[in-house]
């Protein structure tokens, strides 16, 4: 049972069912205040989760779940942010406090969470494709009276995926599917680009706002005319095209019928809108105006990008509450490298920073603020972003591509084709690299590691420590060494003086850490300090285990590795990233071409999608944690049974 309050209205729905059979339109108003209440009441007690979103569309929730016979009706929320009203109305209340929290239900939606959850998502800009898909299957069932909505934001609408899944969509003219677009200015950080010029000129476009009524009292009659309907809506769509900006609007160019803007706000409003466009046939669009944040006065007043997931605040007063730690801490590795490159590209003029919508998340904001001519913030678009990095390489510039791991995966085609076909020298600097948290599956930095080892041309480095961070990068602009790839973890590093001289670091260049002569452990990025924590406490047991930072995948060092498998018959390799072809399989293929025969375990993440927890929630599940090192190597040396026969002897 949930400590947590509904009121009065909202504790009378357990499912949307409950919302269309108890309540009038005019009662929708107040269930859109309790349900925001009930977001704000439990994230700012929890923390650990997304907020600005989910605020921005409670009214839009209300409104999708009161008009549309949801599930049988397919309702698909982009990216997910969002969807904490969704999941509140669609029989998730009484475990909305576990979001995000391990064993508890997931951030985003999630197919196997609930049958109500159309599509699981995570990364942005699948919503349109994905319904698309549905309306065309249950079309082709028969199923033709099923509608498909899919919400997408406006940060969304800027990768290629969502106008790829338009252009199609606009051709298929019986797909019963409606794209609401939500249209508040911002993904994470505020938009870029020329879509935001677009959509910002149709919201305040005077031309437009003069027609609108009149259009809108037209759309209001469309129910009354039954089988005129469609007539009624063409008329529509034409006074649209004809007066808006006197352009050509960008939606009804991809057979689009387009709506709007309306006020997403406006709850009793947009069931009316909803309940109008149910009637009309093919692909349509509906423009809603939100804002993120809204209906809590601190989230609206202060700063957006903040405000996305706050973290535990006070409710009343809107501060947000930090643990302030007893003693320095170590930075955050994002901010080893948004520092670093500031410092590298004072000295290299060629250096340029790009990042596809993140540049808080991943520090380039340093670069944007002291630079602003040479670091690039392109939009939810890692495609782009990879292959205008290359184009920048052709110039003899040095870009610093900045991604997130696990959206670094939606431009692999453009890694291989045009970067390292081309040798080009980008440096990627792979963000939340291995398993990051809460976000769970979706958001976990898995396979980097190995989809980059499997690329010819590229540098695979990770680095131990921040030291070692600067290090990279300061290695990967020295001279033209085609694709660099460095990848870092979430969270903060280990060095409270990190901020050293550079030094060069040679591609394929490991080093030991300790030496020792029982085992050998080898380790790959940050989680080398962990492994240096297992290899202390195999000391105090009287086990002696050397340890070995790899720093590179590709190329490896074969000299230290010729010098670990002669003189060592166990070892430990370890990672946070897949095992499947990662850094374990790296050195089972090398002792497999030079003919050594030695016990080697692999510890990392196992062939299975790993949800949500903490990070040391999830590094001990999949046996990485320092207890799981020192457990693996105390059974490679059969150290309890000998234990045991020592005690008998004794």
């Amino acid at each position: 049972m949930s400590k947590y309050q509904a009121g009065p209205f909202l504790d009378q729905i357990e499912f949307p069912k409950d919302l269309r059979e108890k309540f009038n339109q005019e009662d929708l108003p107040q269930v859109a205040d309790e349900l925001r209440s009930y977001i704000v009441d439990v994230i700012s007690k929890i923390g650990n989760s997304h907020f600005g979103a989910s605020l921005g569309v409670v009214e839009m929730t209300v409104a999708l779940h009161y008009v549309f016979d949801t599930p049988y009706d397919q309702l698909v929320w982009d990216v997910g942010h969002q969807a904490y009203g969704h999941k509140i109305l669609t029989g998730r209340r009484e475990r909305f406090h576990t979001n995000r929290i391990k064993g508890g239900i997931s951030g985003f939606p999630k197919r196997s969470e609930s049958e109500y959850d159309a599509f699981g998502v995570g990364h942005s800009s699948t919503s349109i494709s994905a319904a698309l898909g549905m309306a065309i299957a249950n079309n082709y069932k028969g199923e033709k009276d099923r509608q498909h909505i899919a919400v997408i934001g406006d940060g969304a609408m800027t990768a290629g995926l969502a106008f790829e899944g338009l252009n199609h969509a606009g051709f298929e003219k019986d797909a019963n599917l409606l794209v609401i677009l939500n249209d508040n200015c911002m993904s994470i950080d505020p938009n870029v680009g020329a879509l935001k010029e677009y959509l910002t000129d149709i919201t305040t476009s005077h031309t437009y706002n003069k027609v609108k009524s009149e259009v809108w009292k037209l759309l209001g009659k469309v129910s009354k005319f039954g089988p005129d309907a469609q007539t009624i809506a063409s008329k529509i769509s034409h006074a649209l095209k004809g007066s808006l900006l006197k352009q050509s609007n960008l939606f009804e160019s991809l057979n689009f019928r387009y709506f709007g803007p309306v006020d997403g706000h406006d709850v009793v409003g947009l069931t009316k809108v909803l309940e109008d466009l149910k009637d009309i046939p093919g692909p349509k669009l509906l423009h809603c105006i939100t804002q993120k944040g809204k209906g809590y006065k601190f989230s609206e007043e202060g700063n957006p990008t903040q405000w996305h997931a706050p973290g535990v605040f006070n409710k009343e007063t809107g501060e947000i509450i930090k643990v302030v730690p007893k003693s320095p801490e170590p930075p955050k590795y994002q901010d080893v490298f948004g520092h670093t490159i500031v410092e590298l590209a004072e000295k290299n003029p060629k250096i340029m920073g790009v990042t596809p919508a993140m540049p808080t998340g991943c520090s380039l904001t340093f670069m944007m603020e002291a630079m602003p001519d040479r670091s690039f913030d392109v939009g939810i678009a890692e495609q782009h972003a990879v292959t205008f990095s290359a184009g920048l390489a052709t110039q003899g510039m040095v870009p610093f591509c900045n991604i997130y791991s696990s959206f670094m995966q939606r431009a692999y085609d453009q890694v291989l084709h045009d970067v390292a076909l081309q040798n080009l020298n980008v440096v990627f600097c792979l963000d939340r690299g291995g398993l990051v948290g809460a976000d769970g599956a979706t958001h976990h930095g898995a396979y980097d590691l190995a989809y980059m080892r499997s690329i010819p041309n590229m540098i695979v480095a990770a680095p131990m420590n921040e030291e070692e961070l600067r290090n990279m990068m300061y290695s990967a602009q020295l001279e033209d060494q085609g694709p660099y790839s460095i990848r870092y973890p979430r969270g903060n590093g280990v060095m409270l003086e990190w901020k050293k001289a550079f030094k060069k670091i040679n591609p394929g260049k490991g080093r030991k850490v300790s030496s020792g002569e029982d085992l050998a452990i080898l380790t790959i990025g940050h989680i080398g300090n962990t492994a240096q924590a297992a290899v202390k406490d195999l000391k105090e047991l009287g086990i002696s285990a050397a340890h070995y930072d790899m720093r590179f995948v590709k190329p490896l060092d074969e000299v230290l590795l010729h010098e670990v498998f002669n003189k060592f018959d166990k070892i430990i390799t370890v990672e946070d990233g897949c095992l499947m072809g990662g850094m374990g399989s790296a050195i089972l293929e090398f002792m497999a071409d030079h003919g050594y025969r030695t016990e080697v375990k692999r510890l990392g993440i196992p062939d299975e999608y790993i949800h949500h927890g903490t990070q040391k929630e999830l590094y001990a599940d999949c046996g990485y944690d320092q207890n799981g090192i020192k457990e693996q190597a105390k059974k490679m040396l059969n150290f309890e049974e000998k234990k045991v026969r020592s005690e008998q002897a004794g």
